[in-house]
């Protein structure tokens, strides 16, 4: 990852409304997250919160607008977008390895060709930032929940996306590996000026690590403020019970 220019890039959105049939997902949703910061999207189970992300990949219907900017206030069309899902199930019978899953990726070369010592050396390095380069020749659909996690971490941030996108990214790792993924998270917020967008129900690492928080509750936004406003929140103890 060295020798990339650093991200510019923010993301916002305005007026977002979700509608499945006549049930509104998500209600006039207004935000934005600018490079250099990361906002975690907290809330009950089915408030919105994946809902939302799925809106920003567009990967569902959406009216309103959302729009990507560089630091020069410049509107970017197409941007490179990282995301990591809550979690990505493979067939037991599938033999595609970790190595192959990145290669797929990184050359043209199809990957029933020998793959090349260099492609092989980077995909290696890349794994190692994450203490996974044991499972470079793993059949991807063999690991562990919690290794997967970091392999979808580290594709996502290879090439190095203009903004990241994760949904509860951490919920299958252990004590380690949370902190080794929340640690990646902050060098890379701070070497590449990234905003990041993630999903966590975990307040103690959200005020750790994070930023700024939005609390979403029945498709609407009720509350939107930076980190070291979260634990004296009225709104947030009423609905986590703490």
């Amino acid at each position: 990852m060295q020798n990339i220019k650093k991200c510019n890039c923010s993301v916002r959105l305005k007026n977002i409304f979700v509608k499945d049939n006549n049930q509104i997902l998500l209600n006039n949703i207004s935000l934005q997250v600018n490079h250099g910061e990361i906002l975690a999207l907290i809330g009950r189970n089915g408030s919105g919160k994946t809902t939302l992300l799925k809106a920003i990949l567009n990967r569902i219907p959406y009216t309103g607008n959302i729009s990507f900017f560089n630091s020069l206030g410049e509107k970017i069309k197409t941007p490179k977008i990282g995301y990591v899902p809550q979690k990505l199930n493979f067939e037991k019978n599938t033999p595609l390895t970790v190595l192959e899953f990145f290669a797929s990726n990184m050359s043209k070369i199809p990957i029933w060709f020998k793959i090349s010592t260099n492609i092989f050396n980077k995909i290696y390095n890349i794994l190692k930032k994450f203490n996974i380069e044991y499972l470079i020749n793993n059949p991807i659909a063999n690991i562990s929940g919690g290794e997967l996690q970091r392999v979808l971490l580290a594709f996502a941030l290879e090439p190095v996306p203009d903004i990241l996108i994760l949904d509860e990214p951490s919920s299958a790792l252990d004590k380690k590996g949370v902190e080794l993924f929340y640690s990646v998270i902050t060098k890379m917020r701070q070497e590449y000026h990234m905003p990041v967008i993630l999903v966590s129900h975990d307040l103690i690492q959200i005020q750790k690590n994070v930023t700024k928080y939005a609390l979403i509750e029945s498709g609407k936004i009720i509350e939107n403020s930076i980190i070291e406003n979260l634990k004296n929140s009225e709104k947030i103890k009423d609905i986590f019970g703490i």
